[in-house]
């Protein structure tokens, strides 16, 4: 429909033009000639030097006998037709109503294209709301309808809780006599909080699906205009829409671009996102009741949400749709795979076991990142190999073999590299070591991957330390290889993952008997880019930088101490990096026992490796279950 609006206007628009075009196209044709004065024509016409006229209002165009060709501007009054029939001229007249019309269109033609100009761009200004280009306060909710492509809960797999809240919503409006006789009424809202890529809009997707009501769609944004009020507006008219449509959902995504906190933030925040919001508030819980109307809203910021959209009553439940665990990774990856025809070798526990942290939106990536690398080389199914190098595509960067080091470059990046794995195989408390690689990926020369045994919950101090220990062999190993001069810029990656976690555990998860436990982040200048919600005295963040470097230093002299008595395990893994490039959990082992590795079939820099996952690095910023996947450099 916008579309063929925007069709219209230029065709119209086309057409004025040319009707302009051609009106001062023919009254130029009309009046060519050069003009010369009432009298000298006059003069002409009694030598019988015309042979033709055409009058036109005042305007009187002549051709002389010789062709020449003249216009003069005829006095009011003053008749000239007789005195040139009988001199035998060719006397011709325009109609005098066209050109009147004409003249009329002439004057008034600017004025409306200025006009049509002016409505076009509001309109477009506007997004082409409802009702044309005055239809600012239209609520753009779209009425879903998936004929084709049509998503249920079966399609959603991996967040069993959060799909039992809203099945029951689903249930509520198909049988509500279930639940109305016990004296239960309908939630009025349901608030889908999560990580990005969870499965948020998947889920109400579902919802639209299953529910067999009418389904409005709406994204927070579209609330918000230039225009005070014009938000307030939009809500008015969406709930005004639900309410003939009811009992029906409406789905808010993206809920934080209009529910922030009020009040909050330079000058006291946007008065047109308020007005929204206040409007919002009122429809959501106000004197009218809107019965039958249910609210789903999404957000991966509920901290910004304002409190009053947060109480019962408004959402009256929060359903949290978090990273799935294994079990949910293996059911999210059998979704995913229907589609996809499967090896005989690809066994999807296995691929769910190797990708801690991933989100649902990381795994369908996973899965399609796969059958790409199948359909590159011209198989014709997907096998375990492609799951594993997509796996290592998405955690760790593509390969970057074109790149050039010298030989000087690779040997620094292999004791790095074997610095990280000896020291990592050597600590308890650190998760299994299951490759090792000096091939650029990413912005990395090298790396070594961990592989946690189950989805790690929490994190203890020994394993923090420990975890420390391992970041900083890096450092430590070229330290000791090449002197205190010869070390590179390579640790500087390990030196902020270090730097981050011994932070974490100083100053939010009490690790610090000095510090104690009190949480110091928010206050700490610098610290997650907040400059404070309290102060802090000079003694104490002395105190804690003391504590951080002491974690960090110990880490260090650790790592070097266990790298100087294993000096024989450290010189081999150093050796075995830079003759096969990549070396995976059994190839490390026999590396370091001084065993052969077969033959050259065995492990070749294209080697597959086994189906296994990087090390979840604990972001100090966030809850330890937050854990995400990334290696050590």
């Amino acid at each position: 429909m916008g579309n063929a609006r925007n069709i219209a206007f230029w065709v119209v628009l086309f057409l004025m033009i040319l009707a302009l075009f051609n009106l001062f196209s023919d009254g130029g044709s009309q009046t060519s000639g050069r003009q010369i004065s009432y009298s000298d024509f006059i003069q002409r016409v009694d030598k019988d030097q015309i042979s033709g006229v055409t009058i036109d209002g005042e305007k009187i165009g002549m051709t002389t006998k010789d062709g020449s060709q003249f216009t003069t501007i005829r006095p009011q009054g003053e008749e000239v037709a007789d005195r040139l029939i009988s001199k035998g001229v060719d006397v011709r007249v325009q109609p005098q109503q066209q050109s009147g019309f004409l003249s009329l269109l002439g004057v008034w033609l600017p004025f409306i294209l200025l006009i049509g100009v002016w409505i076009f761009f509001m309109n477009r200004m506007q997004g082409g709301g409802k009702g044309g280009a005055m239809g600012f306060g239209k609520s753009r909710a779209k009425l879903l309808t998936e004929k084709h492509g049509r998503v249920t809960f079966d399609d959603v797999a991996g967040i069993d809780e959060a799909k039992e809240e809203l099945e029951e919503i689903v249930e509520f409006l198909r049988n509500p006599q279930k639940f109305s006789r016990l004296g239960g009424k309908i939630p009025k809202g349901a608030l889908l909080v999560g990580p990005p890529g969870t499965g948020k809009t998947l889920l109400a997707r579902a919802i639209a699906g299953e529910a067999g009501v009418p389904f409005f769609t709406i994204s927070g944004s579209d609330f918000v205009e230039m225009f005070v009020g014009v938000g307030a507006s939009r809500v008015r008219d969406m709930f005004e829409q639900a309410k003939k449509s009811a009992p029906c959902i409406v789905f808010i995504d993206e809920i934080d671009a209009v529910g922030r906190a009020r009040g909050v933030g330079i000058g006291g925040g946007n008065d047109e996102r308020e007005q929204t919001l206040n409007q919002l508030l009122v429809e959501m819980d106000g004197f009218e009741a809107n019965e039958g109307i249910i609210i789903v809203a999404a957000t991966n910021r509920k901290d910004v949400l304002d409190p009053a959209l947060l109480r019962p009553g408004r959402f009256d439940r929060q359903i949290y749709v978090g990273n799935p665990d294994i079990k949910g990774r293996e059911k999210i990856l059998n979704v995913h795979a229907r589609k996809v025809p499967l090896g005989p070798d690809v066994d999807l526990r296995i691929i769910a076991r190797g990708t801690p942290g991933f989100s649902g939106a990381d795994l369908m990536n996973l899965v399609n990142e796969a059958a790409l690398m199948a359909a590159r080389i011209g198989r014709r199914f997907v096998a375990m190999e492609d799951f594993e190098n997509a796996k290592d595509k998405v955690m760790l960067g593509v390969e970057r073999r074109s790149m050039v080091l010298t030989p000087e470059q690779k040997e620094k990046t292999a004791y790095h590299e074997a610095g990280h794995a000896v020291v990592g195989l050597s600590l308890p408390k650190c998760d299994p070591v299951y490759k090792a690689t000096i091939i650029p990926r990413g912005g990395a020369l090298g790396m070594v991957v961990s592989l946690p045994e189950m989805d790690k919950l929490n994190y203890h101090k020994d394993e923090a330390k420990q975890k420390i220990t391992m970041t900083m062999a890096g450092k430590a190993a070229e330290i000791i290889k090449y002197g205190e001069e010869g070390v590179s810029n390579g640790p500087a990656g390990d030196i902020q993952q270090a730097s981050a976690l011994a932070r974490a555990m100083v100053m939010r998860w009490g690790m610090s008997d000095k510090v104690g436990a009190v949480d110091y982040a928010e206050a700490h200048e610098g610290y997650q880019g907040n400059t404070g919600g309290f102060s802090v005295s000079a003694s104490t963040k002395e105190l804690i930088e003391q504590e951080v470097r002491d974690l960090i230093e110990d880490g260090y002299q650790e790592a070097r101490r266990i790298l100087i008595e294993k000096e024989v395990e450290f010189e081999r893994m150093a050796k075995g990096l830079l003759e096969y490039e990549t070396l995976t959990g059994e190839e490390i082992g026999r590396i370091l026992r001084g065993e052969a590795l077969g033959g050259d079939d065995d492990n070749t820099p294209n080697s597959t490796v086994p189906v296994v996952a990087s090390v979840p690095k604990i972001e100090p910023q966030r809850p330890a279950s937050d854990a995400t996947p990334q290696p050590q450099g």
